[in-house]
């Protein structure tokens, strides 16, 4: 995500050199030189040293080191912390960052490799608007934003549009095996099926994203879609969503709550 993050950056008008990725491998460090023409060092402290916005892009199990390492230096400069961090809560954060530090939280999901995510975004009501459109800048370089105004609600972000894109792959998979199973040849299935997944979202972004009436435009009565919708509510589709949310979200929860980053004895 760092990564998509820097390109998108790039490509909506960032100079490179006002980027710097903090990177501990050194071949990703020469890529990341390579591929984007951004500095990048294994000296956390150097990355962020002046920064205005410091993005954390790293495993939440690495939480605990990166940021205990940079505690004094983000206390004292007090830039914009935005963290993608999964299942990391705001609190968790304030404890590792120490206080004073403005931090928001970010949910963005796997399209965002290619410019074209979905973000949730929270912070504090205390976090004012020139930090939030810092945020809304950088976030918005691989896609679209929204906020939420309860941090809670990341988890259903995270079910959402975070795991969305899962449940359309899997969607098209099963299409295509449908289709092969009644007689197309498999590649030509998965071809179709994978256009069908890319022009339908085309379509939903070229309009007002009203779902509802899109479906009932493509859903002609007594046609072949209407038969095969009649089918998938007979099935129990739109049960077998909500429970598949509702299931994504208790993850979400439980994921944030086992991997907390607990307050070390300097800051109890």
């Amino acid at each position: 995500m760092g990564r998509a993050l820097i390109g998108g950056l790039l490509r909506s008008g960032t100079a490179p050199e006002r980027l710097c990725a903090g990177e501990s491998l050194p071949a990703a460090r020469e890529a990341l030189a390579r591929e984007f023409g951004v500095a990048a060092t294994a000296d956390n402290h150097a990355a962020i040293d002046g920064a205005a916005v410091v993005v954390l892009a790293v495993k939440p199990q690495q939480a605990v080191a990166v940021l205990g390492a940079l505690a004094g230096r983000l206390g004292a400069a007090r830039p914009l912390v935005i963290s993608v961090m999964a299942g990391v809560r705001i609190a968790a954060l304030e404890c590792a960052c120490g206080p004073g530090v403005p931090l928001v939280r970010a949910m963005p999901n796997r399209p965002a490799l290619i410019g074209a995510g979905a973000t949730g975004l929270y912070a504090r009501p205390s976090i004012g608007a020139p930090q939030r459109a810092a945020a809304e800048r950088v976030l918005s370089a691989v896609g679209e934003i929204v906020w939420v105004s309860d941090e809670a609600m990341l988890d259903v972000v995270t079910a959402l549009s975070g795991s969305g894109p899962a449940y359309f792959f899997l969607l098209a998979e099963l299409m295509a095996e449908a289709g092969r199973q009644l007689g197309l040849e498999g590649a030509l299935a998965q071809r179709l099926a994978a256009a069908t997944l890319r022009g339908s979202g085309l379509l939903v972004q070229s309009g007002d994203a009203d779902l509802a009436r899109l479906r009932a435009e493509v859903t002609s009565p007594g046609g072949t879609t209407e038969a095969a919708v009649r089918a998938l509510e007979a099935a129990g589709l739109g049960r077998a969503v909500q429970q598949a949310l509702a299931a994504a979200t208790q993850r979400s929860r439980e994921l944030a709550a086992a991997g907390a980053i607990q307050p070390g004895p300097e800051r109890t």
